[in-house]
């Protein structure tokens, strides 16, 4: 058929239908939607076939989109899908009855009208007016599909299914085909790879030779460790097999550890009864020694007030008895009572040249000496108390001692790796405390360090150590300093503190003994700072300090009264004078443990230029004052003297030498001309070399000259 013929047919039904259809106010789409149904069953069918058909189907489906379809195609179409519908070869998804009753009740003309533009899809405006039959005909269809609701349902679930597996299909075969794709591409892309020469290869198989050998080596390396580390094994297993010493060391350790903890256990349950004990003697000692100090204070205050009311009465030429308290005769009487006890005891024992008021009145009563020495006796039977339930094994310090040196000859590798030689200085502290009880480092007849047997012991023990002698910081020899810091020093430091008395000589140089065996003979290490050692140092130059601002005095009356040698005021002001030199000489007693610097401030600029120079200075010239000087010479430090520039003496001694020079010019024109001589030995002994030589060249003492050079 021409292509104008088939315009000029397919145009004028749809001129002529599409009036007769908006008058009637409805477009019939049933058949369109039956096609359309029809169609996708048909393409559904279709699918599963290979990739071929597909392509197939995918052209004729192209060239069907572009050629428009005739009447007659339309009609085989619909015979088509009407035998399809008696077969029952595919769910429809309307009601077949329905559509299958309008299709029959349409005449020709209308179907030939409304088949010929069935490429296009209508759309419904208002409902179709019906005809008798086809109301009848549904409502027959209603009551059927009534019944056949269940069926309809039934056949919906199995069509979903198939569709879903249909899809399911497709899907696969896309995926396969874009792999095919991707693969064929994958081949068809040319890929270049750069040149290989036989350098090439035989330099990778080297690199490749030589890694493997290194991988090899450290693999044989490791091999031969692992190896070596077997062997070791097996012979110290076979070794240790063997050795029938084992259960011996084990019952050596477990004995050695139980010991220990018996002993720790023991010292713990004594160290209170310990600490009560020190506790009560030092208060004992310390009470005793504050009744002393406080006795001497109010004697001194006593006296001295006396004295001054005394010389105010003297001066005022007034007759009369002065009027004195009962308290302040009473302690008079006391002063001088012991007085007399003393000077009795030094002419039986043949000192007759002391001095009064170099010695210590440190003399107790009768009845405060029986409370004293009761206490002491108390605490020391209590003392003795303390380990008489413990073996000695355990309370005995050559006992405890003995033990551990079995530990270090038997193993000393496991006595140094546990430390043993600094664990011992604490685990023998409460021991030594025990035995350090009834020491008292102020008398002169208290035992040394060096008598004590627990020093003696520990001594031994450092002596038989086998360890290497040339080791300096071995533990072991350590042992007794360590012990001394922990118990001797900090009760030296208590005794200083609270004890000592710095105007007792005998206190002073029983103390300078002991404090010299600890501080020089064992002392730790000369790089290593020790604390107790320091502690104890500040607490004696404290104490001296204190000392010489509030136990010094020297009382300064007129000449008038001092000339008279018999008067009380000239024997107080001569006891107060050698009472400031006693301290003066017990003051550098400490050369050699204290600073230069603390000595020659306290002995020198305090004592000398401060309080025994004012009284040189209102001293009347003569043999006594001769006398004192020398005394105070003789206790100047002569390394100190060799620090003096040549001919002068140093600087804190310029003040006594200028004295002594002034002394001399007025001795020599006195009775107490031979007086001289003695004045130039104490200038040259003190480097005053310079005023010396003046002296002689002035008063043409020309025969004192080898004097000079012998001193």
């Amino acid at each position: 058929m021409p292509k104008t013929d088939l315009k000029t047919t397919t145009k004028s039904p749809m001129e002529h239908s599409v009036p007769e259809q908006m008058e009637s106010g409805m477009i019939d789409l049933s058949s369109d939607e039956e096609d359309g149904a029809h169609g996708s069953s048909d393409r559904e069918e279709d699918e599963p076939s290979s990739s071929d058909s597909s392509s197939s189907l995918d052209v004729k489906e192209c060239s069907s989109t572009v050629k428009i379809p005739d009447a007659t195609f339309i009609q085989a179409a619909r015979r088509k899908r009407e035998l399809a519908r008696a077969q029952d070869d595919y769910i429809s998804l309307n009601v077949s009855q329905c559509s299958t009753i309008c299709a029959g009740e349409r005449n020709s003309e209308e179907d030939s009208e409304c088949e010929t533009g069935d490429y296009r899809k209508t759309i419904p405006f208002a409902p179709k007016p019906r005809t008798l039959r086809q109301r009848m005909a549904k409502e027959t269809a209603i009551n059927e599909g009534i019944s056949e609701e269940s069926q309809e349902d039934e056949n919906q679930d199995i069509w979903e299914q198939q569709q879903m597996r249909k899809a399911v299909k497709i899907i696969e075969g896309r995926d396969l085909s874009h792999k095919r794709e991707s693969q064929m591409m994958k081949f068809d892309t040319p890929v270049s790879f750069p040149p290989v020469t036989l350098e090439i290869i035989k330099k990778q198989l080297n690199n490749r030779l030589t890694l493997l050998q290194d991988t090899h080596r450290s693999h044989q390396r490791e091999y031969e460790k692992y190896v070596e580390d077997v062997k070791s094994s097996k012979s110290t297993i076979q070794n240790l097999e063997s050795s029938s010493n084992q259960s011996q060391n084990y019952k050596f350790y477990k004995d050695m550890k139980i010991y220990v903890e018996n002993v720790i256990d023991c010292l713990n349950e004594k160290i209170i009864s310990i600490q009560q004990i020190e506790s009560s003697m030092h208060a004992l000692l310390l009470k005793q020694a504050t009744t002393l100090m406080k006795r001497r204070q109010d004697e001194l205050k006593h006296e001295s007030t006396y004295l001054q009311q005394l010389a105010r009465k003297t001066e005022a030429s007034t007759n009369g008895s002065l009027a004195i308290d009962e308290k302040t005769q009473r302690i008079l009487e006391q002063i001088e009572s012991r007085r007399a006890q003393r000077r009795q005891a030094r002419l039986l024992s043949g000192n007759c040249n002391h001095e009064e008021g170099t010695s210590s009145d440190e003399e107790l009563s009768s009845t405060e000496m029986t409370d004293f020495h009761k206490s002491r006796g108390d605490l020391l039977q209590d003392y003795k108390k303390v380990f008489e339930d413990v073996h000695d094994d355990f309370c005995n310090i050559q006992n405890v001692l003995l033990k551990f040196q079995q530990w270090r000859e038997k193993f000393p590798d496991s006595y140094s790796d546990a430390f043993i030689g600094l664990c011992i200085p604490k685990l023998l502290s409460p021991l030594v405390r025990v035995q350090l009880l009834d020491w008292n480092p102020l008398k002169l007849d208290s035992t040394g360090l060096r008598q004590m047997p627990w020093l003696t012991s520990i001594e031994e023990f450092m002596g038989n150590s086998v360890e290497d002698a040339k080791k300096a910081d071995s533990s072991d020899q350590k042992i007794l300093s360590s012990v001394i810091n922990k118990t001797v020093i900090p009760r030296l430091t208590d005794f200083v503190e609270f004890i000592w008395d710095p105007l007792s000589t005998s206190q002073t140089r029983s103390l300078i003994t002991h404090c010299r065996e600890v501080l020089e003979e064992h002392s730790v290490c000369e790089n290593e700072v020790n604390k107790s050692k320091q502690d104890l140092l500040r607490s004696i130059i404290s104490r001296m300090r204190k000392t010489v601002e509030d136990d010094v005095f020297i009382p300064l009356y007129p000449k008038s009264v001092v000339e008279n040698k018999t008067s009380p005021h000239s024997k107080f002001q001569e006891r107060q004078f050698w009472s400031a030199l006693k301290l003066f000489r017990n003051v550098l007693l400490w050369n050699g443990l204290l600073p230069d610097h603390i000595l020659q401030e306290l002995g020198l600029e305090k004592l000398l230029n401060r309080y025994l120079m004012i009284s040189l200075l209102n001293a009347v010239p003569g043999p006594d004052v001769v006398k004192k000087c020398s005394q105070v010479a003789a206790c100047i430090p002569e390394r100190w003297l060799e620090q003096s520039a040549m001919g002068t003496p140093i600087p804190q001694l310029e003040n006594f030498s200028q004295f002594l020079s002034l002394s001399a010019h007025k001795l020599s024109s006195s009775e107490f001309r031979n007086e001289v001589k003695d004045i130039i030995l104490t200038l040259v002994k003190i480097k005053a070399v310079n005023q010396a030589e003046s002296i002689i060249e002035e008063y043409h003492l020309e025969h004192l000259t080898s004097l000079m050079k012998e001193a």
